[in-house]
């Protein structure tokens, strides 16, 4: 038996973290990779948690060692997704999300084209700044900066499988919940979870 592999991309402010961490919260089958960055940690993460933390030159030697099934430069800092841990992870049946950007999505895909993908975006760009001013967290500089990318990132939203506005938080969060939800009952899945009842059919 296998698992999904669930692709969230959104730009920055958008609400992907939120949303993810609530459908995880709601959904113990699903298993979010920890991704590894060289971003500094943000006031209450923790190494291991949100993310495991490293400085370039050791993510640049597991990059040249080909660990990671996709990993990019995003604002200045390096991302990146271990390989080995998701397939072993989906060979083993459990259904596992992947929380990266548009580009990563486009190297998972390269790797597992049966993976489901979802794009956050938000309601307007003048609502992601408000959002992006409200962490209190950046610069205005930064904010600026981060808006001009996320016109960029919303672009790419044709390369991906579902979109959810993320205006009211509960109904983007049901709206992923049903993709989920959907997905495990695909004919091929059903008939692989409940290989007695198919058989009995036959």
């Amino acid at each position: 038996m296998f698992g999904h592999l669930y692709i969230v991309s959104a730009p920055s402010g958008a609400g992907k973290t939120t949303l993810v961490r609530l459908l995880v919260e709601k959904d113990a089958a699903i298993r979010v990779s920890t991704s590894t960055t060289t971003r500094k940690p943000r006031p209450g993460e923790l190494d291991g948690r949100e993310y495991h933390f490293s400085d370039v030159k050791r993510f640049l030697e597991m990059a040249d060692r080909a660990e990671f099934i996709e990993w990019a430069e995003v604002h200045g800092n390096y991302y990146g997704t271990s390989q080995r841990w998701i397939e072993k992870e989906i060979t083993a049946g459990h259904d596992v999300l992947l929380e990266i950007d548009w580009q990563g999505a486009q190297q998972v895909r390269q790797t597992f084209p049966e993976a489901i993908s979802v794009f956050i975006m938000p309601p307007s760009l003048e609502a992601l700044s408000d959002r992006l001013s409200g962490r209190g967290t950046d610069s205005t500089e930064t904010i600026a900066r981060r808006i001009a990318a996320a016109r960029e990132e919303m672009r790419h939203v044709v390369e991906f499988d579902y979109v959810i506005i993320n205006d009211d938080l509960a109904q983007a969060l049901g709206n992923l919940q049903s993709i989920v939800s959907a997905s495990r009952l695909r004919y091929p899945v059903q008939r692989q979870r409940h290989a007695a009842l198919f058989a009995s059919l036959l």
